[in-house]
């Protein structure tokens, strides 16, 4: 009796284990994203929603994207570092952040680079592989495009030409682009997370900022810098990454999940969804109190002809491999010209 007991009992904890062992196995994979993007704009809502219910459905709920909005997990300048390291598992960046990673990638947002965003996205597009491949050597695995937005200038007073920047405290980007940008009109650069943008308004320790209004309204930046001057210095790519040691260790029906999810939503529309925001929040931004003031050509000439001649320095500052990035650009762009 006592050793059909005991026999029951050994089947019974066999059981158990099988059957923890199979709701272990049940449990959805879970991938750690973050954006800077706060909740109430189409970064997140659509976009990262939709993407969230993309990759359970495709993964048939194996797949699970746990997303942190509003730089709960950091500035994107220290959580793209984070992804690179494998300590966050993706999320959603600007160019400029991603070139922290990859500095040659802060090329393509090289200031009147481009005729018109027809003409950028053609070449942005033209150049995923290599930015791939140059991704790749960083430990990223590139997931696709996405759109940050035009780039403009705010403040707390309108900045129609080169010369109303001089000697300002400008807010730069954390790379060499952006930098050299600031110092070839004359003020004074100063790297600053976009999350503590606005407090450094408060605080004097920025004048001027170069932003998109998808950020700029939706952040409250334009509270403390209400004037915003549609320079349109570059219109800005965004991407969406993932630490490739992550991605490289999903089970293949689960990569396949992944890579179906992505495949749902084409650059091309979530460019336009972004695009066709910014003109509701200009609308907005006036509507609320806020000033938009636009250049004359004439004006917007002279900011081109200013910066123009800065492509050669920002290439050489860069350093890496820009160079030959940079020739690819002009290749990438020159093909995209043949085309229009």
């Amino acid at each position: 009796m006592m050793h059909l007991k005991g026999a029951t009992a050994a089947v019974a904890a066999l059981s158990l284990m099988l059957t923890g062992g199979a709701i272990a196995q049940d449990k959805a994979t879970e991938l750690r994203y973050t954006t800077g993007a706060p909740e109430r704009t189409p970064w997140v809502t659509p976009q990262l929603r939709r993407f969230e219910q993309d990759v359970a459905e495709e993964s048939g709920g194996k797949l699970k994207i746990s997303s942190f909005v509003n730089a709960q997990l950091g500035n994107e300048q220290d959580t793209v570092q984070q992804v690179a390291r494998g300590r966050i598992d993706m999320g959603g960046f600007s160019n400029g952040a991603v070139a922290l990673i990859a500095p040659e990638l802060a090329l393509l947002g090289l200031p009147f680079f481009f005729k018109n965003v027809a003409e950028q996205d053609c070449t942005v597009d033209a150049m995923t592989k290599t930015v791939s491949d140059l991704l790749a050597k960083k430990g990223i695995k590139f997931l696709g495009w996405t759109e940050v937005g035009t780039a403009d200038i705010v403040g707390k007073k309108p900045y129609l030409v080169p010369a109303d920047v001089k000697g300002l405290k400008a807010a730069s980007a954390s790379n060499k682009v952006s930098a050299v940008m600031w110092s070839t009109l004359g003020a004074n650069p100063t790297p600053i997370g976009i999350t503590e943008i606005a407090s450094a308004f408060q605080t004097g320790l920025t004048d001027v900022n170069s932003t998109v209004i998808t950020f700029y309204l939706p952040s409250g930046l334009a509270k403390v810098a209400p004037v915003l001057s549609r320079v349109e210095l570059a219109d800005a790519p965004g991407i969406i990454l993932m630490n490739k040691a992550v991605y490289d260790k999903l089970p293949a029906a689960e990569k396949a999940a992944l890579d179906k999810a992505l495949s749902r939503r084409s650059a091309t529309q979530l460019r336009q969804e972004i695009r066709g925001f910014e003109a509701t929040l200009r609308d907005m931004h006036v509507k609320a109190g806020g000033t938009i003031v636009t250049p004359t050509p004439e004006q917007r000439e002279l900011w081109r002809k200013a910066l123009e001649p800065a492509w050669p320095k920002m290439v050489q500052e860069v350093g890496g491999e820009a160079p030959s990035f940079y020739k690819q650009m002009e290749a990438a762009r020159a093909s995209c010209e043949k085309k229009a």
